[in-house]
């Protein structure tokens, strides 16, 4: 478990039931990562799920927002990983339903890039 910061040791304690999750600093937030897929983000203290053509439906009927970022020249530039629901931060049950789809969703996207650890 990371000591970095008590949001992230929270969501990776939510989490461990999945098996091998750990989270990874990058872009002044942190990448989480279940069997090395990225799966979720966090920035600014909030937690983001990977999504995809097949689950970003249902997060959105859940109300989730998508992350969006400052791109190049100002322009905002939309990621696939939405906010997880709001329960999620509270309640061990739902915050595995949510990040299982997003567990998937990762698994159905591209293998990704071999990187350092």
């Amino acid at each position: 478990m990371s000591k970095r910061d008590p949001f992230v040791d929270h969501v990776l304690e939510m989490l461990e039931p999945l098996g091998m999750v750990r989270a990874r600093a990058m872009f002044g937030g942190f990448g989480i990562f279940h069997v090395d897929r990225m799966i979720a983000l966090i920035a600014n203290e909030r937690l983001y799920f990977k999504t995809d053509q097949r689950t970003r439906p249902m997060f959105e009927a859940a109300g989730a927002e998508a992350f969006v970022y400052e791109g190049k020249r100002g322009k905002p530039s939309v990621m696939s990983y939405h906010e997880a629901p709001p329960e999620c931060l509270d309640d061990a049950e739902a915050m595995l339903q949510w990040a299982r789809l997003a567990s998937e969703a990762a698994l159905r996207g591209p293998v990704p890039k071999r990187t350092r650890s």
